[in-house]
């Protein structure tokens, strides 16, 4: 039975990852997760200088989900490169590195900083503000999506996965334009803008009013998005939003995800990943499937 499967010439044993900023850099979770069994680590995001992150209050519980503020609060690179990726190279996985910025510069700065460290991919957050184009996400834009990939791909070592972002009238659009611009990959969904109310103290729930929606309430949107996505673009798709377990992982696959990354499910199960991939094995046992790929985009 194989699991493996290969994004942009990279092989992972199987196609579980996890989600960016739910698994801080491995450590945190090492002592329940065997890194070792897994398809790849996403790191937290990494930008060109440490982010202090938004003013708290910045995590709020919802019905079948979480809101998160957080700003992307992170050493920087340099503290990451001395710190985080040594950590990660005990382990047999890949590892994928998610990088962040203001600007495209701030982008480039890191993805030529990371150019000859052990880092197996990139994905780059482009539901980051973009402060050139009054803080509006890079990912909301195609031809921002187009002109930042290029830049990104002319300078890069790795190859390059865009994480999409959902808050946008057509994904498919934004996969498109990142794929013309070179991309070997995107990455979907990042959360959905949501906004909660204290209304026993009447006043936002968050500090910066808004956050990310994340969790099971999304997997429904998600798995639509992915599908638009593998309809519209050529490249290997990795899929997230809500994944919990085997099951849910299983349809995003089947709606044309290569891989799946598994990220708010960390903070109630932090054995997750481990069980999705135990549980994606049995169904293949199950129902007599030699290899993951036949199930790649059956959906059509």
């Amino acid at each position: 039975m194989n699991t493996k499967v290969k994004i942009a010439g990279i092989e992972l044993k199987n196609p579980v990852m996890t989600a960016s900023g739910t698994f801080g850099s491995g450590a945190e979770y090492s002592e329940f997760v065997d890194l070792n069994e897994l398809g790849a680590v996403v790191t937290k995001g990494v930008a060109n200088v440490a982010w202090p992150g938004n003013p708290t209050p910045r995590i709020a519980e919802i019905h079948s989900g979480m809101m998160n503020a957080i700003g992307l609060q992170n050493p920087g690179m340099e503290v990451f490169c001395e710190r985080d990726l040594p950590y990660l190279q005990q382990f047999d996985t890949k590892v994928i590195v998610n990088v962040c910025g203001h600007a495209p510069e701030e982008y480039l700065a890191v993805v030529e900083r990371l150019a000859d460290e052990p880092a197996d991919m990139l994905e780059i957050n482009i539901s980051c503000p973009n402060v050139n184009a009054n803080f509006l996400a890079f990912g909301q834009d195609p031809k921002h999506v187009e002109e930042l990939t290029a830049q990104i791909k002319k300078i890069a070592k790795q190859p390059v996965i865009m994480k999409l972002t959902p808050n946008v009238t057509d994904i498919a659009e934004i996969a498109r334009a990142a794929e013309a611009g070179g991309a070997d990959a995107v990455s979907l969904i990042n959360t959905l803008t949501g906004m909660k109310i204290d209304i026993n103290r009447r006043t936002f729930a968050l500090a910066n009013k808004t956050g990310g929606v994340s969790g099971p309430c999304v997997k429904p949107i998600a798995v639509r998005m992915v599908y638009q996505v593998a309809q519209a673009v050529n490249i290997p798709i990795i899929g997230m939003g809500g994944i919990q377990n085997a099951e849910d992982a299983l349809e995003f696959i089947m709606a044309g995800a290569t891989a799946v990354s598994i990220g708010t499910a960390n903070f109630t199960n932090p054995y997750a990943t481990i069980e999705t991939i135990r549980g994606i094995e049995a169904y293949m046992e199950r129902n007599k499937i030699e290899d993951i790929r036949e199930l790649i985009g059956v959906v059509k």
